[in-house]
Parts: structure tokens; C-alpha cells; sequence
């Protein structure tokens, strides 16, 4: 086993120890407070690292970890998350890491506690090289990528950067180009309550929601017949649905909660007037129809720009490492990428492979996780200049 592996193992299973669920998610979950002041003691141990804790919402701040270069290069951001998703069906053991051969399992084990670990020990190693690099290095560890990305919101508000890596689990050798973006939308129906025996009376709200997902899902089928060649089938599906009172009345409101897709070049805007369209055609079969969409999130597509020398650099680290280049690729997740390429800030995600994401018994690959950290070393070096 290499001094590295051990190392990364060893802090991967610290990091695991720390109970980061965010609270956005789990209600009473503690958040990054924890998590947060444990990286920051680490990198405030490094030598010629700046460290600021930027509190974000009250108890959860990011974490910003600065290696200062000569001042005449540019500068590199290698962003990270440190809250997780819940435990709910594997609770008592989450938080309990298990090493079994090349993989690593606990809650956030891949996404994305591991992943932060990496980025540590890729800093420390650049702070311990003789020859500083010329332009600067900024570890970001982040709140809240989980639910509404605050902590990469304030972090592209409040810094600039040349270029960032989004270190996420998306699988050795694969650079993230793109990726989708999705609305979180509510769309409600409404009809006129009535005694269940008075049917000339009652307007029957979850009879008619019933014709608005049969159309939802001619549209999802559509899209899923003409993917993108990098994020394949726009995402859509229906969530949530609530509505009536009781057995013996007919339901005024129901109410159907969607999450649905955009690729680069589409809005939600265009998809509520997908939805704005189906109301129309029903409203023309059904006397009286009403209905209603509203938008609860929207987050934007993600298309890397002006990325090339990062690329570049990502590239020969690649060889260098794994002996091959990173393959540009695309997903039909939605991740903090778009927000800093949306701040003019070129961006690509990497990250090392794993398994049962967001479910029992997560798990990283080891080796992977060790090469990432060895990428992201050199992809500094060679973007940042010595």
C-alpha cells in the first residue's frame, strides 16, 4: 500500500465519522459546522496555507484553503462538498466506514467526503513542493451542494478564479463537459367541491390532474426519443401529489410536483410552456378546466466555456497519472458546475468512481480515489505554472 492510499483512506474515514447530513434535507440534521472546522484545522496545519471559514447560513460555512503562488500565474479553484444526504435506511452503521479491498463504504464515502480528502492531500502536496507554483491554488469545501448550493452561490459571489474542477464521483478517466439543468415545478388543478352524490355540481381536481400526467408522460417519452449526445434523455418525472379531503367529497385542488430537465440552449421557461400548452388543449376538451404551474427551483444547464487550457492541463495530468487523457463527457444530474461557469469562471468536473450514491452501503473505489488526488496535483501545477 502507498504512504498516499494509507493517508486517504485513513482521512476518508475520519471525514465519514462526522455527521454532515444537511438540515435543508433531514430536519435536526447538524450540517457542515462539524465537518467544516475539522478540514480547516487540517489545512491550517499546512504550511503557507491561508485558511478563512466564510459562514454561509448560521453554523454552516465553506471553507477556503489558499496556497498563494508567486503572484504572476493564475488561479485554480478545486471545489468540494462537505455535507451528505441522509441515512435514513442505514442508520447505526452510515457513519461506521468499512475498507473491504479497493473500496471504501460510510455515508459520503464518494460523494463526497472521499473527494474531499483528495483535495487535501493534493493541496498539501503542493504546499510542500520546493519550487512554488507561480499562480494560486484555492481548496474550496463547500455547504449545502445537497439541496440549494448555497455554498458555491456565496463562493463565486464573494471570489474569482481563472478556472475551477468540480471534484465530484463521476468515474476515473472521464472529464464532465456538461450536464443537464432541472426545475422543481408544482402544478395544481383546481375543481369545485361537492357532496360525492351531486356530481352535476363537483369538478373532479384529481380526475383532471389525471389527464394532465398522461400528457406529461407523452412528453417525457418524446424527449427521452431524442437524447443529448453527452447528457442522454432530459429528466422528467413526476414527484409529489396531494389532494382532496375526504372519501365523500369531490376533490377542489390537487396538487402534482414534477422535477423536469433542460440540456444546454433550453430554459424552464420553455418547459412551462410545454406545460402551459397541455392546459390549453384540455381547456378546449374540458368545460371550466383551471390550472395553474409554479416554478419552486430553477437551476440552469451546465456547457463548459473557454475550459481549453484547463482541459489541457487536466489532459497531461491524465497521461501522466493513468496513462491516458479524460474523455469529455456529459450527465443528466445537475451539480454546482453550471453556477460557477455561469459566473464567467471556466469549469470541468472530475472525480473518482463508486457506487449507491444517496443510498445504503455508498462506496468508492480506492484506487480511483488515490488517482484523483494524484490528477488534481499535477493539473495544478501544469495550470498554474512554476
Amino acid at each position: 500500500m502507498t504512504a498516499l492510499r494509507e493517508r486517504l483512506i485513513e482521512l476518508t474515514c475520519d471525514l465519514i465519522r462526522i455527521d454532515a447530513r444537511n438540515p435543508w434535507l433531514i430536519e435536526g440534521a447538524p450540517g457542515e459546522g462539524a465537518i467544516a472546522g475539522d478540514v480547516a484545522s487540517r489545512a491550517g496545519a499546512l504550511p503557507s496555507i491561508e485558511v478563512s471559514v466564510e459562514e454561509v447560513e448560521p453554523g454552516r460555512p465553506n471553507v477556503l484553503a489558499r496556497l498563494r503562488g508567486s503572484g504572476d500565474g493564475p488561479t485554480i479553484c478545486l471545489n468540494a462538498h462537505l455535507d451528505t444526504v441522509g441515512d435514513a435506511s442505514w442508520p447505526g452503521r452510515s457513519m461506521a466506514p468499512v475498507v473491504d479491498g479497493d473500496r471504501l463504504t460510510g455515508l459520503g464515502a464518494a460523494d463526497d467526503k472521499g473527494h474531499c480528502a483528495a483535495v487535501l492531500l493534493a493541496l498539501e502536496a503542493l504546499a510542500r513542493r520546493p519550487t512554488p507554483l507561480r499562480g494560486d491554488v484555492v481548496a474550496a469545501f463547500v455547504m449545502d451542494e445537497e439541496a440549494t448550493s448555497l455554498g458555491t452561490q456565496a463562493l463565486v459571489r464573494d471570489h474569482r478564479f481563472d478556472a475551477a474542477v468540480i471534484v465530484e464521483p463521476f468515474g476515473l478517466g472521464r472529464t464532465i463537459v456538461t450536464h443537464q439543468g432541472f426545475g422543481w415545478i408544482d402544478i395544481t388543478v383546481h375543481g369545485r367541491a361537492a357532496h360525492g352524490s351531486a356530481p352535476e355540481r363537483g369538478i373532479d381536481a384529481i380526475s383532471r390532474m389525471a389527464r394532465v400526467v398522461d400528457r406529461l408522460d407523452a412528453l417525457g417519452r418524446a424527449w427521452a426519443a431524442a437524447p443529448h449526445p453527452l447528457n442522454g434523455a432530459t429528466v422528467y418525472h413526476a414527484s409529489t401529489i396531494e389532494g382532496g379531503s375526504d372519501y365523500a367529497t369531490y376533490p377542489a385542488r390537487a396538487t402534482l410536483g414534477i422535477e423536469i430537465g433542460t440540456q444546454p440552449g433550453e430554459t424552464i421557461a420553455a418547459r412551462v410552456a410545454d406545460i402551459e400548452a397541455i392546459f390549453d388543449d384540455l381547456r378546449r376538451e374540458l368545460p371550466g378546466f383551471e390550472a395553474e404551474v409554479a416554478v419552486r427551483l430553477d437551476r440552469d444547464p451546465f456547457l463548459a466555456v473557454g475550459h481549453e487550457p484547463l482541459l489541457a492541463a487536466l489532459d497531461r495530468a491524465g497521461v501522466a497519472v493513468t496513462g491516458g487523457p479524460f474523455e469529455p463527457a456529459g450527465e443528466n444530474a445537475w451539480m454546482d458546475a453550471a453556477l460557477v461557469q455561469a459566473a464567467g469562471i471556466p469549469t470541468l468536473s472530475i472525480g473518482a468512481g463508486g457506487g449507491n450514491l444517496h443510498a445504503p452501503d455508498e462506496w468508492v473505489s480506492i484506487p480511483e480515489l488515490e488517482a484523483i488526488a494524484l490528477v488534481l496535483e499535477a493539473t495544478c501545477v501544469d495550470f498554474c505554472g512554476t
